[in-house]
């Protein structure tokens, strides 16, 4: 009868344990999932990404005027900004002296842009220049974007840790390079340093990675794609390999910008990471864009 007692005891205490590491693990992705929101809802986040304008050599007019190359919403009161002059590859931003650009909150009579970095403001908008390929562009942030305005909230599936997976990572002895295709047929290549392979609903799945600050970065798309996840793909961060195994954690998968903004250049999944199992997890699919 004590033995009976006894198990009966470990095994309530094994089912509070498991029980608590559960709604534990499903609190962290919880929260992760609230900042990821956050994220996307801050005035330099992809809900407020509203317009894309390629440059051509020489002046590139700006302001809210239909004539300009570079076009404000009719909320900025300024028709002619100025131009962002492409020369030699540089570009120069040169200001109305009246329009009111500033850059870290300070005025300027002249500024060159380094692309992906600093942006410029115009009241409640900004400007950041990017490069992609051999276009070079401006694109345009306003946190009063009708997709700002729209936005009901990021829809995902049920945490689920058996999309929890611990892979085996397997590193490349000699280089590889992924040639990497954005939305714009750009290709980039990217070396990769190794690749994943794991098992879920009897399919053996590989994943080419991508370095990501010091961890690694996935861009798949699988057989949700398209039916109830976003039709590209979706991206997945994961930390470094420790004793040769990744954790990917599906339940954070992510849409990738394109999904929130007509004006994002995504990279698209690399050959080889178009899984045919279905990851049932991570972010779901959204209502078109603007």
């Amino acid at each position: 009868m004590k033995i009976l007692l006894g198990l009966s005891i470990a095994a309530t205490l094994l089912a509070t344990a498991f029980t608590s590491d559960d709604a534990s693990y499903r609190s962290k992705i919880l929260d992760w999932r609230k900042a990821q929101e956050a994220d996307l809802k801050k005035p330099e986040g992809w809900l407020s990404v509203s317009g894309l304008f390629w440059l051509s050599a020489g002046e590139n007019p700006v302001g809210a005027s239909d004539d300009s190359k570079v076009k404000l919403p009719a909320s900025v009161g300024v028709a002619h900004a100025g131009s962002f002059v492409l020369e030699d590859d540089q570009v120069t931003l040169e200001p109305h002296p009246a329009a009111g650009f500033t850059e870290g909150g300070k005025p300027f009579k002249s500024h060159v842009l380094r692309a992906d970095s600093e942006r410029v403001a115009i009241e409640h908008v900004s400007l950041q220049l990017i490069r992609r390929g051999i276009r070079v562009g401006v694109r345009m942030y306003d946190p009063d974007s009708k997709a700002h305005k729209d936005f009901r909230g990021m829809k995902w599936m049920p945490v689920d840790e058996k999309y929890r997976i611990e892979a085996k990572f397997v590193p490349y002895t000699d280089r590889k390079v992924l040639q990497i295709t954005n939305v714009l047929g750009d290709v980039t290549p990217v070396g990769s340093p190794g690749y994943v392979t794991f098992a879920l609903d009897g399919q053996e799945c590989r994943l080419e990675a991508q370095p990501e600050g010091g961890g690694l970065f996935f861009n798949f798309s699988d057989a949700t794609s398209g039916k109830t996840t976003y039709p590209v793909g979706r991206f997945l961060d994961a930390p470094a390999p420790v004793d040769g195994v990744v954790t990917l954690d599906f339940n954070q998968a992510t849409n990738p910008p394109c999904a929130w903004t007509a004006y994002a250049t995504c990279p698209l999944p690399p050959a080889g990471n178009h899984l045919t199992v279905a990851i049932k997890a991570g972010e779901l699919a959204h209502h078109a864009h603007p």
